[in-house]
């Protein structure tokens, strides 16, 4: 084949948030009409708070019908078929139009605050949007649930029951737990396991933060006591400079954890965090867990139930989807993993790469190996993935970039 096979390891998809309402449990409709409108505002002031929201408008301008691919399937289709992009993994939006579900059921699944009840709801409500979502085209898309394990393990894993009975291959679960317990306890085997079982794929997505941290506590407006906002120098400079760290610290406690030496098929990927913290994070870690002078005082029990070295969890059990991947993380692919790293192009959000997705992908990968590019454009992600080549290969002959484009740098 003269084309890639292109598979987007992040993808975002959901109905504009009025349309949340009637995949709510009836009983919890009502509320949804109280809380809609002042968390629409609240949204609408974070986003000036966060000096995003003007930057975000101007950039869809005229994009319209381009950004209906978040929630038209058929305009989605034509959106990524001009991108070159054959199948898609989708994670929930809440960014194009504000579109997150209802309740804190969105991309960062916060549990500071959050009604368990209430959130579930709204969880559930995007996996069924999802669940029919992927269902128009199976072949390409790649859905994920919503499942916050907080509430009930139980209920957790009854979820991701429901997810794999609805056509949903992976779940997306917050990266920080905040006043939880964190992955390491012992309650989250039975999640563990079940994912492992049904070949459930674990997934953290860059977003939260600790932005109270970072903004202050005023962040969606006045303070408790009614005083007005204060300004935080430098806020937005921290939070994007941290917000990595915190994505990739739940692979410290499930590596450590021995989560992986348990359960040797539980897939784990972590998307849209970067892969530049890969290198540091894996030879810290396996230097951490190495026998030399420098550990000798903290004696070998913390290691015990490990028979790999970290980095060899990382290798077997984790990908990183390398979102709207820069030429830098290109050129470090043999430190980082080509193996681990699957690009993807973030639509529809401001900061992917479309409506210049095809630029894009030859800037980054320009004059690499063609079996290397290859295996982290589309390859990795469809192995990981189990994507149905006989099906997504015609397509691709069709719709994807010629690897010609990527030898002589003209597109």
């Amino acid at each position: 084949m003269d084309r890639y096979l292109v598979i987007s390891s992040d993808g975002h998809a959901g109905p504009r948030p009025e349309v949340y309402r009637d995949y709510l449990d009836p009983q919890f409709r009502e509320e949804f009409d109280i809380q809609h409108k002042a968390r629409m505002a609240m949204l609408e002031a974070a986003g000036e708070r966060l000096e995003m929201r003007a930057e975000s408008q101007k950039w869809a301008e005229g994009k319209d019908s381009g950004l209906s691919g978040a929630w038209d399937s058929e305009r989605r289709n034509e959106i990524i078929d001009a991108d070159g992009v054959a199948g898609e993994v989708l994670f929930v939006d809440g960014l194009t139009e504000q579109n997150s579900p209802p309740f804190g059921g969105d991309l960062a699944l916060m549990p500071m605050g959050a009604n368990p009840e209430l959130q579930w709801a709204g969880c559930r409500s995007h996996n069924r949007w999802m669940s029919e979502f992927v269902g128009l085209e199976p072949a390409r898309r790649f859905g994920l649930a919503l499942v916050t394990p907080f509430w009930g393990v139980d209920v957790a894993v009854a979820e991701v029951e429901w997810a794999k009975a609805n056509g949903l291959g992976g779940i997306l679960m917050p990266h920080m737990w905040m006043d939880q317990d964190p992955y390491h306890h012992p309650k989250y085997e039975p999640l563990w396991a079940a994912c492992e079982d049904l070949g459930i794929i674990i997934h953290f997505h860059s977003g939260a933060a600790a932005t109270q941290d970072y903004f202050g506590a005023a962040l969606f407006g006045a303070a408790p006591d009614g005083s007005p906002p204060v300004e935080m120098p430098g806020a937005l400079g921290i939070y994007v400079t941290e917000v990595a760290w915190w994505l990739s610290r739940p692979l410290v406690f499930m590596i450590w954890a021995g989560i992986f030496e348990r359960y040797p098929k539980l897939k784990v990927a972590v998307t849209e965090g970067t892969s530049i913290w890969v290198p540091e994070l894996l030879e810290l870690m396996d230097h951490r867990f190495g026998e030399h002078h420098f550990s000798a005082k903290l004696g070998t029990g913390y290691r015990k139930h490990l028979k790999m070295k970290p980095s060899e969890y990382f290798r077997r059990n984790v990908r990183i989807g390398s979102s709207c991947m820069p030429r830098r993380e290109a050129e470090l692919r043999h430190e980082i993993g080509i193996g681990n790293m699957m690009w993807g192009t973030d639509y529809p959000h401001p900061e992917g790469t479309w409506p210049i997705t095809r630029k894009m992908m030859v800037e980054t990968f320009h004059g690499i190996p063609e079996a290397e590019i290859e295996a982290m454009i589309g390859g990795n992600a469809a192995e990981f993935y189990g994507f149905d080549l006989a099906k997504l290969n015609p397509l691709a002959e069709r719709i994807g970039p010629e690897c010609a484009w990527f030898r002589d740098e003209t597109a």
